[in-house]
């Protein structure tokens, strides 16, 4: 039979890449986490963890055990979050993923007042701008700006932003200002790489998609906000990325007579264990952060 400290040495060791930082993690001595590891793989009858002098290694069922494990883990750990939840306490482990330049703009503050409200919730935050698959990652949940086209992960919507045309005054001055998407089609472009045919405005047929001449092509928006920002060419970027520079002078907004696609926030988890407790508490704790209408269009504004 296995025990859950068993699996939490297991999953640990595989994470850490070694036992002696397994056991850091945990908080337990050396020999602890080796003997449950070794206990857990006499119940199984068979070998999980490969070990050498230099380095440990997954065998074939510890591979295959592995992502079970995990969820196990997770699932023990929001079953206790949700029955201290009842009695109006929330606790536990909440591992979140987020884009880097949403991260770093606007989701300090926020979870910090969240992590207030709720001290006993042990938030892991990682950022990075690759496709984040939460269902396969081990996230609870992934803040995604866009929509959420996976039908394994269920989407709350925490805020909305404009989008707009920005560049800088001295581009502008130096290549004229467009007034209208044809003109619009002769500038130069700062453009995010992950997404094609991303400057979709609105035309009485439908959507419109214009396509500028690249300048520059990155993942990054605070890098697009930057380039436009040193006068290489127009960007199309949400007020939360432009909000500050369009109000101290150092963008400004472009208008061609059609509105441009919006942006939306949503904070999504995986459907085949549904939101716990925690996760509904961080969805409200963020829209109340970021408002509604949210204070980056406000600011732009």
């Amino acid at each position: 039979m296995m025990k859950l400290d068993g699996i939490a040495a297991f999953v640990a060791t595989a994470d850490a890449g070694s036992i002696s930082e397994a056991s850091r993690r945990l908080g337990l001595a050396k020999s602890v986490v080796g003997e449950r590891l070794a206990e857990l793989e006499r119940g199984l009858g068979t070998t999980l963890i490969q070990r050498s002098t230099r380095r440990l290694s997954l065998t074939n069922s510890g591979q295959t055990l592995l992502p079970r494990a995990q969820r196990i883990l997770r699932e023990v750990a929001e079953a206790a979050a949700e029955l201290a939840a009842r009695t109006g306490r929330l606790a536990g482990p909440l591992r979140l993923s987020a884009p880097v330049s949403f991260g770093v703009l606007h989701l300090g503050p926020a979870l910090a007042r969240f992590l207030v409200d709720h001290p006993e919730i042990e938030v892991s935050l990682e950022l990075d701008d690759s496709f984040v698959d939460a269902a396969a990652g081990g996230f609870d949940a992934v803040l995604r700006h866009g929509a959420v086209g996976d039908n394994r992960l269920i989407a709350r919507r925490l805020a909305t932003s404009r989008r707009l045309l920005v560049a800088s005054r001295a581009y502008l001055d130096r290549c004229g200002c467009p007034a209208t998407p044809t003109e619009l089609e002769r500038h130069k472009g700062v453009l995010y790489a992950n997404r094609e045919g991303d400057w979709r405005f609105a035309a009485p047929e439908g959507w419109s998609v214009i396509r500028p001449r690249a300048c520059l092509r990155v993942n990054n928006g605070l890098v697009m906000r930057d380039a436009a920002v040193a006068g290489l060419g127009i960007a199309l970027l949400p007020t939360f990325f432009v909000h500050e520079a369009l109000r101290a002078g150092t963008l400004v907004e472009i208008d061609i007579g059609v509105e441009a696609e919006g942006a939306e926030l949503f904070l999504a988890y995986p459907r085949d264990h549904g939101a716990s407790a925690k996760i509904h508490a961080l969805a409200d704790s963020l829209r109340r952060s970021f408002g509604d209408p949210p204070y980056w269009d406000k600011a732009a504004d």
